[in-house]
């Protein structure tokens, strides 16, 4: 994987949704710093994610990936941290009912800081400036000053996403996760008259862990009922950042990205002669590739044999974001692509990135719908192919936002105004997602009882 392959390799290669600083002496000396600090992440811990991801590809296991659109310096603070963490949490065990397999945790945490952007300029009040790139890159202020890229934001960025993992690393640990007190935060979620739907389902988890207790499993008995397993994830899009984290792992020998256990290579940059293809292509973390209408089957085999020559179980998974009604014009040909090269990957899918649509009142949105209908679509065409839908990618927050409409308390285009605090794209709102979280493990419930009619 890493023959004629060097952290910095990717220099060779074209680039494109990144930065050009101004100042190269700043640039190089941020790098430098950043070079001798300690990684985020360890080796051991992207290992270990990998062996679930591995398992979740065989359909042993659930992936949930989730959390801010572009995490930001301005709104960096423990509650949002935690808030996002415990809506994870519920989403989580939601999902675990109803696959009845584990789900493997993974946040857009510590690490979302830069975004690509459809077009390098943006225009407002007839003045046009640099489009803003994420608080890792430039600033959101509308202003010639704040739109330079600035090198010493990756300096912030770094101490922000420590900071994040180490609170997350706690809450993960130290009770916060426990699963009986997860489940009674979701007990008041369904006690609305609005969401009357999911009641039996949140009643059955109760019922279950009665019986855990009654049977003597309980938080002091048993770790994975107080604990657990969580990993970070982000786009792997400044790669400035991304070389001065890579590191050797004195275990195996081999290069690790240690801005965190998983990265991934967005839509807009998976050229397969591309500089980020060249950069995940060597490093040992799981890789998430994202799959949009655009990407040939062509294409596609080609990145499967760069960026996992040996067919390495959870080295790789395929995010799907086509966009509500075009799942079925897609997806088969692209399962057929992999089908054809025997390749092992892990199928995803991402319902918020093809749904992106202007409100009637001027803001930007996703409705809830789109997104349901997506990962619907999603398990239908697997159904049909054979193939196993291994997990779910959502932008969303833990915060009450109104940024996508609809949804159990109906967001309509004249709410969104109320708190549409993302700096770029809408995400979904605690309740969102999880009432998004019950109805995919509805499709999962009766997938289970179909395969198991089915033997």
């Amino acid at each position: 994987m890493t023959q004629n392959w060097t952290k910095s390799s990717w220099r060779q290669k074209p680039r494109i949704q990144m930065p050009d600083y101004p100042d190269q002496d700043a640039l190089h000396r941020v790098e430098a710093k950043l070079s001798s600090y300690p990684p985020l992440v360890f080796a051991g811990e992207a290992r270990a994610l990998k062996r679930k991801l591995g398992a979740a590809a065989r359909g042993e296991a659930f992936l949930l990936q989730g959390g801010d659109c572009a995490e930001s310096f301005a709104e960096f603070n423990a509650d949002s941290i935690r808030d996002t963490f415990k809506v994870l949490l519920q989403m989580a065990i939601v999902l675990t009912y109803g696959a009845k397999v584990p789900v493997v945790k993974v946040g857009r945490m510590a690490g979302q800081f830069a975004k690509p952007r459809s077009s390098a300029m943006e225009t407002m009040g007839g003045v046009e400036l640099p489009s803003y790139r994420g608080d890792i890159i430039n600033g959101f202020d509308f202003t010639p000053e704040a739109r330079i890229p600035d090198p010493d934001r990756m300096l912030q960025a770094y101490t922000q996403a420590a900071a994040s993992l180490n609170l997350l690393r706690a809450f993960s640990t130290g009770g916060y996760a426990d699963m009986h007190r997860v489940h009674s935060w979701t007990l008041g979620f369904s006690e609305g008259e609005k969401a009357e739907r999911y009641r039996e389902m949140t009643n059955r988890i109760s019922d279950t862990l009665d019986f855990l207790t009654a049977a003597g499993i309980t938080s002091e008995t048993s770790r994975d009922l107080a604990t657990v397993d969580f990993y970070t994830s982000h786009e792997a899009l400044l790669l400035e950042y991304e070389e001065a984290l890579c590191r050797v792992d004195s275990t195996s020998g081999q290069p690790i990205a240690g801005s965190g256990h998983l990265i991934w290579i967005g839509d807009r940059t998976r050229q397969p002669d591309g500089a980020h293809v060249e950069f995940c292509r060597g490093v040992q973390n799981p890789i998430g590739l994202k799959c949009g209408p655009s990407l040939t089957a062509d294409d596609l085999k080609v990145l499967l044999a760069k960026l996992n020559p040996t067919n390495e179980a959870g080295r790789l998974t395929l995010i799907a974001r086509f966009g509500a009604g075009q799942v079925g014009d897609h997806l088969p040909r692209l399962i057929k692509a992999v089908q054809e090269e025997g390749a092992n990957v892990l199928w995803t899918c991402d319902p918020m990135h093809g749904n992106v649509i202007k409100s009637s009142t001027g803001y930007k949105t996703r409705p809830f719908e789109s997104i349901l209908r997506e990962v619907r679509e999603f398990f239908a065409v697997h159904n049909a192919e054979g193939t196993i839908p291994g997990g779910v990618h959502f932008e969303m927050t833990g915060k009450d936002v109104t940024e996508c409409t609809g949804g159990l308390h109906a967001v309509s285009d004249e709410d969104l105004s109320q708190r549409y605090h993302t700096a770029c794209d809408p995400r979904l709102n605690a309740s969102q997602s999880l009432e998004l979280a019950f109805l995919v493990a509805e499709e999962l419930d009766g997938r289970r009882e179909k395969l198991a009619a089915a033997s």
